[in-house]
């Protein structure tokens, strides 16, 4: 999910891809890059989690942060993400409501297999909030398009993957552009547990602060197909800059 930090042309759905086996990378939940893997054909991952940011004077918490994902073929993977967002700031009264939608599809158009390069595009739209949102300030009043793409390869023990994006607003004067950079790494120490970590990148244009945060964290299959997934960070500046003090997550990830 694209926390509040975050879909698209649906004749993609018809690209299915033939042949390899779904890549399985370090990317997504409860990371903020997203890497090229996709769940296999008619397969689904759902992600069920509570997401909190912390800066200086204000708290949002996402709970529950809602990531549906289902393959389509072995290269096609159509998603719809959505937060119930609850937000306190100091001096204004809490809010709370649903944020904007991000319903999209990732395509891995490159696959080399396990021990190569896997290259995906992961259009998404963010929907207009619903209004009560847009006027306490917990989801944008626009929609915008956002085109990343995903970069994955094994470097050693490692699996290492590369997102950019950019979000261009489509119906709304107020909605600003938008750059996104992540870099996220994750291990195998045994078939049940994958520590993973990331250093990410959110710019809006013309309107500081760029948000720089780094995070630790994993995933941890616990029962069969059932798998807690948790993270923790924060930014690389102080607490004065604006930037989140603490990020962090925690949720369910259900395979079926």
């Amino acid at each position: 999910m694209r926390t509040a930090i975050p879909n698209v042309a649906f004749a993609v759905f018809l690209l299915v891809g033939s042949g390899q086996a779904p890549v399985i990378a370090q990317g997504g939940p409860p990371l903020l890059t997203n890497d090229p893997g996709t769940p296999g054909n008619e397969k689904w991952e759902i992600n069920i989690g509570v997401m909190q940011v912390l800066r200086s004077g204000t708290n949002i918490l996402q709970l529950p942060q809602i990531d549906l994902n289902y393959g389509l073929g072995d290269r096609i993977q159509l998603t719809y993400e959505v937060p119930f967002v609850w937000q306190s700031a100091t001096g204004q009264p809490n809010a709370s409501g649903w944020s904007n939608g991000f319903p999209g599809v990732k395509w891995r158009f490159f696959d080399q297999g396990e021990d190569g390069w896997a290259i995906s595009t992961f259009p998404q739209i963010e929907i207009q909030g619903p209004r009560g949102s847009v006027k306490t300030g917990i989801a944008d009043g626009g929609t915008r398009f956002l085109l990343p793409v995903e970069v994955s390869h094994p470097i050693g023990p490692l699996e290492v993957n590369f997102e950019a994006g950019y979000f261009f607003p489509l119906n709304s004067p107020h909605s600003r552009n938008e750059r996104i950079l992540g870099l996220a790494m994750g291990h195998m120490f045994n078939p049940k547990f994958e520590a993973i970590g990331e250093v990410y990148n959110d710019a809006v244009m013309g309107v500081p602060p760029q948000n720089t945060t780094f995070d630790l964290g994993g995933r941890y299959e616990f029962h069969k197909n059932l798998l807690l997934l948790f993270m923790a960070g924060r930014s690389f500046s102080g607490n004065s800059s604006g930037q989140p003090e603490f990020l962090g997550y925690v949720g369910l990830q259900i395979l079926h």
